[in-house]
């Protein structure tokens, strides 16, 4: 949360430890500050020492399933597969997720859980620390520094990027977003080998994206209020 968001260090950790006793394969932790903008140095360090404080220091990895039997927790498993697969079936009614795409009901979905989460926020049926309660006056020295790219950076990253376009083979990367192209009108092509072919080439992600939008197109969201 952007207010007090120290706290988002703590609410990190507890969410982080729930993912390691569930046995996750895989794990990220975000900065604190990432609802306010890209992460400071600072901050990624943080939520980089929080995975490594719960992995060395916790005895959580000593065993391969420490929440095993708990009653309590294999009922809330119980319950979310049977919810999920609730779910399931109402995406597959609608003809499969990409008509739940085109109707925009997972945009609805979204939109709806967010809505009552803010309100259940508003009326204080749930309690976020510093958000809806326990909150301090604002205070200027509370300010939390946030990370500010230098102008300059895209300055010599657009340099960079006209140096590039400008000694390589051109021909070559022609060649290879054209094969893109082939591909991407032939059902059922495999896409990757030919994209990394245009890597390669050392075709833009731009010059690709293009390419690939001159077949199938662009989509675009509709408003869902």
């Amino acid at each position: 949360m952007a207010q007090q968001p120290e706290n988002n260090i703590v609410r990190t950790a507890y969410e982080a430890l729930a993912a390691v006793l569930g046995g996750t394969q895989s794990l990220h932790t975000n900065s604190m500050d990432e609802v306010l903008s890209l992460p400071t140095e600072k901050t990624v360090k943080i939520a980089l020492r929080t995975q490594q404080i719960i992995a060395y220091e916790t005895g959580v990895t000593n065993t391969v399933d420490p929440l095993a039997g708990s009653y309590f927790l294999e009922a809330l498993t119980t319950t979310l597969e049977e919810e999920a697969e609730e779910y399931f079936q109402r995406i597959a009614e609608l003809g499969g997720v990409v008509a739940g795409i085109e109707d925009g009901f997972f945009q609805r979905e979204i939109a709806d859980a967010s809505y009552r989460y803010q309100k259940a926020l508003e009326k204080k049926e749930h309690i976020m620390v510093g958000v809806n309660a326990f909150i301090d006056p604002p205070n200027p020295s509370d300010a939390v520094s946030v990370l500010k790219i230098d102008p300059a950076i895209e300055r010599e990253q657009v340099r960079s990027l006209q140096d590039r376009k400008a000694h390589r083979n051109v021909d070559c990367v022609r060649q290879q977003l054209a094969q893109l192209t082939v591909a991407c009108r032939t059902e059922d092509a495999p896409l990757m080998p030919v994209l990394l072919d245009c890597v390669r080439a050392e075709a833009t992600l731009g010059e690709i994206v293009h390419t690939m939008k001159e077949v199938f197109g662009g989509w675009r969201e509709r408003p869902v209020f």
